[in-house]
C-alpha cells in the first residue's frame, strides 16, 4: 500500500471506515442486547466489542474534526 492519496481521498476514506464502524458498533450493540439473557459470556464478548467500535468512531471522529470530541463523554 505505497500509493499517494490526496487528502480528499484520504477523508473518504476515513469516512467509509467511520461508516464501517458505526454499522458494526450497532450490529454488536444489538447482538449484546440479545443475548444478555441467554448467553453472559457471548453478550460479554459482544459488549467489549462494541466498546471497540466505539472507541475507534472516537478515534476517527477526533481525526476529522479536532478537539470538539475532547468535551464530549
Amino acid at each position: 500500500m505505497t500509493d499517494v492519496v490526496d487528502s480528499d481521498e484520504l477523508l473518504r476514506r476515513i469516512q467509509r471506515a467511520r461508516a464501517y464502524a458505526e454499522q458494526e458498533k450497532r450490529m454488536w450493540r444489538s447482538r449484546t442486547d440479545a443475548l444478555t439473557p441467554a448467553d453472559p459470556d457471548k453478550a460479554r464478548d459482544a459488549a467489549v466489542r462494541t466498546l471497540a467500535y466505539e472507541a475507534v468512531l472516537g478515534v476517527l471522529d477526533e481525526i476529522v474534526t479536532p478537539g470538539r470530541h475532547s468535551e464530549e463523554g
